[in-house]
């Protein structure tokens, strides 16, 4: 919780989240109870991180970089085995995600990196597919899976990987593909002919760019990918005919501002460039990224950026519905959710 007088206010401000994967809400607590059940041994390590719940958790407050974080993470969802464990992940974050004041989630998921230990693509998408539906039922967050492709694999493994899902992302069931993992090294442009496919069959297009990467990474992004949204972008400052594009656009950037800090980004959250796009016109939205690894869910980054920069009601008015409309769900559910950002604005207005 945050000290500023309007926490209550962000507490309570409807938020979608386009940027978080599920494979990075799971917590060490619940990583030591899928171990047990399904009799997997975590392995030994230096540093003693799989000792315990909480060694594990100590280890997540030291990642010096991007790579140092994902060996982490890599390692932690081998034990993801069945259906119901992808399950449990999953309605996890939703409820959790709920209490934030969550609506509308877009969850990211990395079939490769199961698919490659032997895991079975339906297991997956089921499991995670069951805990959108009851997240919709029970909780009513509205919810979309984005299939994102892992670019420290080769390109050829992407493309085995496009096929086996195209059914899906056809069909809806999946709603677009997205482009995570290690940034440098690896530039968009070798992913141009999956993502053209996808294109010309009307499939919704993101990717991770200018996280790590430079500023060239976001631009190769939307020219050789043709993306639809820009997630991480905060190099796209250091470029400024590019950010105007993407300001004219109304291109969303989906920023997520502990895991910035915690991968070591940028030294404090003050130095991220919150102010530049809301003074140049940039549409983004708050988001999580790997809430377990961070030390942070959707609400605690929305206070992180309120401490250090001490926005005012009707700049987070512009943050939430900029939010809401560089959404993939439908009109109707758009307009719900803006009919509650103006509830809450109506409410807290004087704050």
């Amino acid at each position: 919780m945050c000290n500023s007088p309007l926490h209550p206010f962000l507490q309570s401000l409807p938020k979608c989240e386009h940027h978080m994967h599920l494979e990075g809400s799971l917590s060490p607590s619940l990583l030591f109870t899928l171990a047990s059940r399904n009799k997997i041994t975590l392995p030994a390590s230096a540093d003693s991180a799989f000792t315990s719940p909480e060694t594990l958790l100590d280890r997540y407050t030291r990642f010096t970089s991007l790579d140092d974080f994902l060996r982490y993470y890599y390692i932690s969802m081998g034990c993801l085995i069945y259906e119901a464990d992808f399950e449990q992940l999953a309605w996890d974050y939703f409820v959790r995600a709920k209490s934030d004041g969550v609506m509308h989630a877009e969850v990211f998921f990395d079939p490769q990196a199961h698919t490659e230990r032997g895991i079975d693509y339906e297991t997956v998408v089921n499991g995670f597919e069951k805990a959108c539906k009851r997240a919709e039922q029970e909780l009513e967050v509205t919810t979309k899976l984005i299939m994102c492709f892992v670019r420290h694999l080769p390109v050829e493994h992407t493309n085995e990987t496009y096929i086996q899902a195209e059914p899906h992302l056809v069909s809806g069931r999946l709603a677009g593909i997205g482009l995570d993992s290690s940034e440098e090294g690896h530039p968009p442009r070798k992913w141009h002919e999956v993502y053209g496919k996808a294109k010309k069959q009307g499939i919704r297009r993101t990717a991770h760019a200018g996280e790590e990467g430079p500023a060239e990474y976001i631009r190769e992004a939307l020219t050789h990918l043709d993306i639809e949204r820009i997630d991480h972008g905060i190099r796209l400052a250091d470029d400024k005919e590019l950010m105007r594009e993407v300001a004219e656009r109304k291109m969303l950037v989906t920023m997520c501002p502990l895991s910035n800090l915690k991968l070591r980004c940028v030294k404090e959250i003050g130095e991220l460039p919150i102010r530049t796009f809301l003074d140049s016109g940039v549409s983004f939205s708050i988001n999580s990224d790997d809430p377990a690894y961070f030390s942070g869910y959707i609400l605690d980054n929305y206070c992180a950026v309120q401490e250090a920069f001490g926005l005012t009601v009707q700049e987070w008015e512009n943050i939430a519905k900029a939010s809401v409309n560089g959404s993939w769900c439908d009109g109707s559910r758009k307009d719900a959710i803006l009919k509650e950002v103006d509830a809450t604005i109506m409410k807290f207005g004087n704050v």
